[in-house]
């Protein structure tokens, strides 16, 4: 009994470490991001900065194959990690290592043939920019390629829990991507090709440090041609699976961005890129917190301590969407204002595509720990066949939509519906795997943060709509909305102990 609380301590304690960690990482790669974001669309404008998104948009559909194959790989060696067989770990790498060269090959053969047809015939580039497009697509496959080889090492930084490796080489590649942003304002070249070939100069170096990290600290990272049946059987059986699922996603993500340059136009791609990039950089602070914690849920479920296991799924649901919810919500305000002060020109419908992918990602932020949970049972089949349908239709719902005449926020919304019944169907899975409780799931999830939205919304909002649209009105309101958040989240989503320990500790730095 001492040793399992002594273990549990010292997970909780490497669980903040490590998101200590990623949030130094998150607080510079946010602030740098958003920076350069509002750089490259003033220097590239919103017609070269939607075809780079729509364009790079096409081998992301073929890279989903990489994303398949990136979770399994992730997670087969925590679990062997959690289960400390050090010699089914270096095997797993190396299996894992030349699936992922192997794909690399076959993605650079499908990008060259099929993918190289569908945007010289297909896609909407603005005249006079074909040329420019082309080395863009040429660079994302070169970055898309590189980028599949190096998956196997930053699954071992993930899986080995060095998280602060990750943080480190995570802020050296935002000020590459810093330089870029320099280089693309003084260069005389053409600045959507420079900006491509740039990008892919970053990816070669950010990958050599990863490779050349896990060579000098994990014995099992090393290249071979070591080959079992029975192993690559099971890593490309749970990626073929899992590959259903990653399909399903980038249709609804990269195949709506496909759909709306197709019925539109370069500047609504722009919208939906930059309503991404915020969203990306509002996430970040909850994805940090959930890659702390997700070695963790497959370690417990490896080690088969489930009441440890429900716990943590849980508080990470909960406590995910409360700090997505108190960053969201001063935005859900006045978005309008933020895209005023960021950006030079904000294309239109660029404020209603963050709002719906902000939605959408409150759900997904509370949803991702039972996801985790199911990939870490590794029932890949039933998962993905009772999941992946539902996603699967969001790709042609959206086309008969768009086909129809109805506006570009469509997709949006359906993306939504699809994602909160995908939610529904996983906590059954769940139910019938680890027993997982909906009794404990409905008081410890949904009660809680069902009243944080209700207490903390009504004050901001009202105030939003009586003060006029100035930025001092603008600090009043999303100061309100994150005080009445934060309050809301302390008295109602924590319980008193925790409560306890947090006043405790803010006192504690008050007195030092």
């Amino acid at each position: 009994m001492t040793d399992d609380i002594s273990t549990s301590s010292e997970n909780n304690k490497r669980i903040a470490k490590n998101t200590l960690f990623l949030y130094f990482r998150m607080l510079f790669t946010m602030a740098v991001g958003l920076y350069t974001s509002r750089i490259v669309l003033s220097v590239l404008g919103a017609d070269d900065l939607g075809t780079y998104g729509v364009v790079g948009g096409v081998i992301a559909m073929f890279s989903f194959l990489n994303s398949a194959l990136a979770g399994g790989t992730q997670r087969f060696l925590t679990f062997e990690l959690g289960k400390k067989d050090f010699v089914k770990l270096k095997n797993t790498f190396v299996a894992s290592l030349n699936i992922h060269i192997l794909l690399a090959v076959v993605i650079f053969i499908l990008a060259e043939t099929i993918g190289l047809w569908f945007v010289m015939h297909k896609i909407n580039i603005p005249p006079g920019r074909e040329n420019a497009a082309m080395w863009v697509y040429q660079f994302s496959i070169l970055t898309t390629f590189i980028s599949i080889t190096q998956v196997p090492y930053h699954a071992s930084i993930i899986a080995h829990e060095r998280m602060n490796i990750y943080a480190y080489v995570s802020i050296m590649d935002v000020v590459l991507k810093l330089l870029i942003v320099y280089l693309l304002s003084v260069s005389t070249f053409d600045k959507l090709i420079t900006y491509a070939a740039l990008y892919f100069m970053v990816t070669v170096s950010i990958s050599a440090v990863y490779l050349v990290y896990c060579r000098m600290k994990f014995k099992e990272c090393r290249f071979g041609l070591f080959y079992e049946k029975s192993l690559y059987s099971s890593l490309i059986s749970y990626s073929g699976w899992n590959l259903m699922g990653c399909g399903a996603v980038m249709g609804a993500t990269q195949g709506v961005n496909i759909l709306l340059n197709i019925f539109f136009n370069p500047a609504v791609n722009a919208a939906r890129e930059l309503a991404v990039r915020v969203n990306t950089a509002i996430s970040a602070f909850v994805n940090n917190f959930q890659t702390a914690i997700n070695p963790q849920i497959v370690k417990y479920y490896a080690g088969e301590k489930l009441p440890e296991l429900h716990k943590l799924l849980f508080l990470n649901s909960k406590f995910s969407f409360c700090i997505m919810w108190i960053l969201a919500f001063p935005l859900f305000l006045k978005l309008e204002i933020v895209l005023d002060i960021w950006l030079t020109k904000v294309p239109a419908y660029t404020a209603l595509f963050c709002r719906l992918i902000l939605f959408q990602s409150l759900i997904y932020c509370a949803q991702r720990p039972f996801v985790m949970a199911c990939h870490a049972v590794g029932k890949m089949r039933i998962f993905q066949l009772a999941t992946t349908p539902v996603l699967l239709l969001i790709l042609p719902l959206s086309y008969i939509f768009l086909k129809q005449g109805f506006p570009a926020y469509v997709p949006f919304i359906i993306y939504v519906i699809a994602t909160g019944i995908e939610f529904l169907i996983e906590l059954y899975l769940l139910k019938n795997w680890i027993k997982l409780s909906y009794t404990k799931f409905l008081n410890t999830v949904i009660r809680p943060v069902f009243f944080v939205v209700l207490t903390s919304f009504p004050a901001p909002f009202f105030l939003s709509g009586v003060l006029d649209n100035s930025r001092l009105s603008f600090l009043i309101v999303c100061s309100l909305a994150v005080v009445n958040a934060m309050l809301s989240v302390y008295y109602l989503a924590l319980d008193k102990s925790l409560r306890k320990k947090i006043l405790n500790m803010i006192i504690t730095k008050i007195i030092r």
